[in-house]
């Protein structure tokens, strides 16, 4: 099977990052899982790896490639790490990089974001938070700490998750260097059309998370993947539903984070990059109704949370 680090995107930093990527939040978090499915994947190809502070894998992913680099597999420059700033550390940026970086046992990771817009008090770890955890969001103190992460080579690249086109545009107004990537919920049931439209015009990547509609997740859902207009694609193609979800976020230009751990789903997953839909399927996809799955309703309260309502959160693209 070819590499899919031969299929990438330029930055607009000039880095390049592969467009498909595992993504390795589990419920589960065991680490030798964990291990296994990362060794399995550089196997098959993969070169691009998804982890944040708050999924816990850090650790296993950064012994699974240390171990690729040991036995000669693969060379630190072959693979795109990309983590994330929870949202307890927005006071210290460094710091949070540098914890991560030491879990993952690298120099550097190649993209740093930030999570999630929203402040929670120093040492929250839970997902989700209490009304008392969270703190007073100040976006251009956190973002000074990430693009001093930048300057220092602790990452290759700066960005954001779970940013909404008008919050893109908040941080544009003051960032020395613009966010490389946004990456957010993005599937054929959830097109993202206007924030693909703002990212572009400022040139930022779009990053696809829960592709398929995050249907091994305990807050996901099969209604993606099981959908019959995805499945009558499918059939078209002789691919499968999930094929047909992950090139039409390719198809968009955004790169796809997609996360299973198993081998037969890991190479059907890699299989989307040969498969190429043509306008009419691109046409029946947008007819699918649209519905957002991640809605970040933890993030928001009346009375501690900046963001009263998931409208808020998400400045009504909801």
């Amino acid at each position: 099977m070819r590499n899919i680090y031969m299929r990438q995107v330029r930055l607009n930093n000039g880095v390049w990052m592969p467009v498909v990527g595992l993504g390795t939040y589990s419920s589960e978090n065991d680490s030798e899982t964990t291990q296994q499915a990362v060794r399995m994947a550089l196997q098959m190809g993969y070169r691009h790896f998804d982890t944040a502070k708050i999924y816990g894998s850090e650790p296993a992913l950064g012994n699974a490639l240390r171990s690729a680099i040991s036995d000669g597999m693969i060379q630190r420059e072959d693979v795109f790490v990309t983590s994330k700033l929870w949202s307890s550390d927005h006071h210290d940026p460094v710091s949070a990089l540098e914890e991560t970086l030491q879990k993952l046992g690298l120099e550097y990771v190649d993209l740093y974001l930030v999570h999630w817009p929203v402040k929670l008090k120093p040492g929250v770890l839970n997902p989700v938070p209490g009304e008392e955890d969270f703190d007073i969001l100040d976006l251009q103190s956190t973002w000074l700490g990430m693009e001093k992460c930048l300057a220092m080579g602790l990452c290759r690249c700066i960005g954001v998750s779970n940013f909404s086109s008008r919050k893109v545009q908040q941080l544009l107004d003051f960032a020395t260097v613009p966010p490389a990537v946004n990456q957010v919920e993005m599937h054929p049931m959830w097109r993202q059309r206007k924030l693909r439209e703002v990212c572009r015009k400022h040139n930022i990547h779009v990053s696809a998370y829960s592709p398929l509609g995050a249907p091994g997740n305990c807050w996901g859902s099969t209604a993606v993947v099981d959908h019959p207009i995805l499945k009558s694609v499918a059939l078209k193609h002789k691919a499968t539903p999930a094929q047909v979800a992950l090139a039409w976020g390719m198809s968009k230009g955004s790169s796809v984070i997609v996360k299973s751990f198993n081998q037969r789903r890991m190479k059907e997953n890699i299989g989307a990059l040969h498969l190429a839909l043509d306008d009419s399927d691109t046409l029946k996809i947008q007819k699918m109704e649209e519905w957002k799955i991640m809605r970040g309703d933890f993030f928001t309260n009346e009375t501690t949370s900046p963001y009263r309502t998931i409208q808020d959160l998400w400045d009504d693209e909801i």
